[in-house]
């Protein structure tokens, strides 16, 4: 092999034979491979470099990439594919032939016929882009350019709060978090010391700001607001303030037309659920204020039609349903010609929207039109390409003085201002929320380690929680106290049914095992009118325990897990497998069906319907049921054990996280954090090489990506880190 440049074709078929030969041995995939000799059958004078990097392009895209920077690939391609040792030398023989940087490939490249570089506008048709320094597939720099320029435009401050609403803002908000720290809202013409040291740009907080009423304020200043955070730290809790602030302020005959979406169904019905109970809350509490156990604003004396409200928000969907699937195409209902009918759209676990959902969304919705995302930016991103919440958040915290004086006139909350922060930019229009109020205890500490990367501090937890801890006395003749099972556990079994046994059985006095929910099975009511009640406890139940996997093949994957967890249940006599389907069988869909109203991700329980009859997959959808013949459900896989990806917008009572014993690049500090905050009650760690997990806490997950530099010139792959602080107690606001 040659330098880069337009070199003859026999070293261009050279390349193909390499890319065949890798093909071969199972580094490429026949996607990867197909995708070059394409580009070569269009244009036979392709630089072999373009159709090498193209083959890795289309490569990692599948990986969940969306760019390929030509900028010291060398040096980030070895970590980024994650090939064998093997591989090693000819990946560094094929890698030399690559441009050194962004002016060599614009040379070498140039007049290729299937290459666009750094294009005007997206009116191109060639199957490649170069922009930025980084190589796209069209498509993809195509959805990155729709998301960067809709996010910036709907984040530029807004005007349309005048002096009279700000007023009226400013006594909402003093209602709505009616013990926020810090000082009292000034009003519009009061001028302190803090105003000048802020519009100088050298404003630092005194205390901590309560940022749930800071992303309040911000969401009234501009179309997009971006609230992200752990469990715990009051997302929902947030919104729901939010959603009765924008209603309240809007001066329609009609209220505002709000819409509740999540990427998954159980998702989405969980955000509806937390939003209805905060909404349930603030009414309990404008009731006591009303009977004068509470204090209230003089501005805020009238009662808030809080239920209306509510019944406004209407069911919350996916967003695959809100934006109208068209059977056997990529496009929806919605678009940019067909607008959803919606002023204020709140979509939750906004971390596992993929780029080209993340675009589609963005284009359906009305200019005039608000959008709340709601998500964990440290989760794992989505299993499509793209990490569309991590870059939109890459720049939280750094606030202008322009944006701290707006927050501390609505709210009286005083944020730190950045020098050279860039006024209306994302970051004006993000909030962390810091503060965990649900995870006050173990799981959170643990939590916390994984995600500082301080793997030995969290093995050291689990280890520690894991030892026999000495029974407390008892007063003389009292009933013996039941076992109490430990929030975290380590197991470290050498074999795999050890895996099997715990999921069924639970551990400790936690009973939190899937025996516990499948007994109920042979509790089934013979009066059909209480089949619906004993469905929906058993669905309930089985949610409570949960097997999550960092790899789907192998005895310590999914697969296995499934098989050797449905084994033991059947020699224990809790299941009688008769086929693929039989009574009892979790079944999580993989494939979105919107005739049959069940998309990727749902979860649902195998059972005879009431009165008998051909077996039925039933659907928990909020308190409510519904059902599919299993004879139409083409794309299901057994869901004892799943993938933590697939877990995300899930929470189970007790959660066995399991790491295989060879290490694997997929064992990131994204994965294990993920894994952990979908436990409530009880994690338990499964590791047979417990140095996995340091291991894993090492390893940061680096999407590639192009979105970053659209949206304000941030390093492709970088991600800003900030530290979760440590729990506190309970309390309603941790929704």
């Amino acid at each position: 092999m040659t330098a880069p440049g337009f070199d003859s074709s026999p070293q261009a078929l050279q390349v193909l034979d390499t890319l065949q030969a890798w093909r071969t041995q199972g580094w490429l995939r026949a996607l990867d491979l197909a995708l070059a000799r394409f580009l070569h059958e269009l244009d036979a004078h392709t630089p072999p470099s373009l159709l090498l990097a193209a083959a890795w392009l289309a490569h990692l895209e599948g990986r969940g990439h969306s760019g390929l920077p030509v900028a010291g690939l060398a040096e980030v391609l070895p970590a980024t594919l994650g090939w064998p040792q093997e591989a090693s030398a000819a990946l560094a023989e094929a890698a030399a032939l690559l441009p050194a940087d962004d002016a060599a490939a614009q040379q070498a490249w140039a007049g290729c016929s299937v290459l666009q570089i750094n294009p005007p506008d997206a009116t191109g048709s060639t199957p490649l882009v170069l922009q930025h320094s980084q190589l796209h597939l069209r498509r993809y720099w195509r959805y990155e350019t729709q998301i960067a320029a809709q996010v910036l435009q709907r984040a530029l401050p807004d005007t349309w709060l005048a002096p009279p609403e700000q007023a009226q803002a400013r006594a909402l908000l003093a209602r709505l978090f009616p013990t926020a720290p810090g000082p009292a809202p000034q009003t519009a013409t009061e001028t302190t010391a803090a105003d000048t040291a802020l519009a100088e740009g050298v404003g630092k907080p005194a205390i901590e700001p309560d940022w749930q009423q800071v992303a309040c304020a911000l969401a009234l200043r501009g179309r997009l607001c971006l609230v992200t955070g752990g469990p715990g730290t009051g997302k929902t809790y947030t919104a729901a303030r939010l959603l009765v602030l924008m209603q309240a302020l809007h001066a329609g005959p009609q209220p505002l037309r709000v819409a509740l979406a999540a990427p998954t169904g159980k998702a989405a019905a969980r955000l509806r659920q937390a939003m209805v109970a905060a909404l349930q809350g603030l009414q309990l509490a404008g009731a006591r204020a009303e009977n004068g156990n509470a204090a209230q604003p003089d501005e805020a004396a009238a009662p808030l039609p809080l239920a209306a409200w509510a019944e406004s928000m209407g069911p919350a969907r996916t967003l695959h349903a809100l934006l109208g699937t068209r059977p056997g195409t990529r496009r929806f209902v919605h678009d940019a010609a067909h607008p959803l009918p919606l002023d204020l759209l709140f979509v939750d676990e906004a971390s596992m929207v993929h780029l080209e959902m993340m675009a589609a969304l963005l284009q359906a919705l009305p200019p005039g039109a608000r959008l709340v995302l709601l998500g964990d930016r440290d989760q794992l991103a989505s299993v499509e390409a793209g990490a569309v919440m991590g870059d939109l958040c890459a720049g939280a915290g750094a606030y202008t003085p322009a944006t701290a004086q707006w927050v501390q006139a609505l709210s009286g909350q005083v944020l730190q201002t950045e020098p050279g922060a860039q006024e209306g930019g994302l970051a004006q229009q993000t909030v962390v929320l810091r503060q965990s109020r649900r995870f006050a205890g173990s799981i959170g500490a643990l939590a916390l380690a994984v995600n500082r990367g301080d793997g030995s501090a969290a093995l050291a937890l689990l280890r520690q929680a894991s030892r026999p801890h000495p029974e407390p006395p008892q007063a003389a003749g009292a009933a013996p106290a039941l076992p109490v099972a430990p929030a975290l556990a380590l197991a470290m079994p050498v074999e795999p049914q050890a895996v099997a046994r715990l999921a069924v059985q639970g551990r400790g006095g936690a009973a939190l095992g899937y025996a516990a929910a499948l007994q109920a099975l042979r509790q089934r009511p013979e009066a059909p009118q209480a089949f619906e009640p004993w469905a929906l406890g058993l669905l309930t139940q089985f949610d409570r325990c949960r097997v999550l996997c960092a790899v789907r093949e192998g005895p310590w994957g999914v697969a296995g897990l499934n098989a050797g967890i449905e084994a033991a249940l059947v020699q224990q006599g809790l299941l009688q497998r008769r086929g693929e389907w039989y009574e009892g069988r979790p079944v999580m869909v993989t494939r979105n069906e919107a005739a049959l109203g069940v998309f990727n991700g749902d979860i649902g329980l195998v059972l005879a319907p009431p009165g008998g009859g051909a077996l039925r997959a039933w659907f928990l959808e909020g308190h409510t049921l519904r059902s599919v013949a299993i004879s139409r459900l083409a794309d299901v896989d057994t869901a004892f054990a799943m993938t933590v990806h697939k877990s995300q917008g899930s929470e189970f009572a007790h959660v066995l996280l399991v790491l295989p014993p060879e290490d694997n690049p997929v064992l990131t500090r994204e994965l294990v954090y993920t894994g952990i905050t979908r436990a409530k009650e009880a994690f338990t760690l499964v590791a047979p090489e417990p140095a996995r997990l340091a291991t894993a806490c090492g390893r940061l997950t680096r999407r590639l990506s192009g979105l970053g530099a659209m949206l304000g010139g941030r390093p492709v792959g970088a991600r800003a880190a900030l530290p979760a602080k440590p729990a506190s107690p309970a309390t309603d606001a941790g929704s």
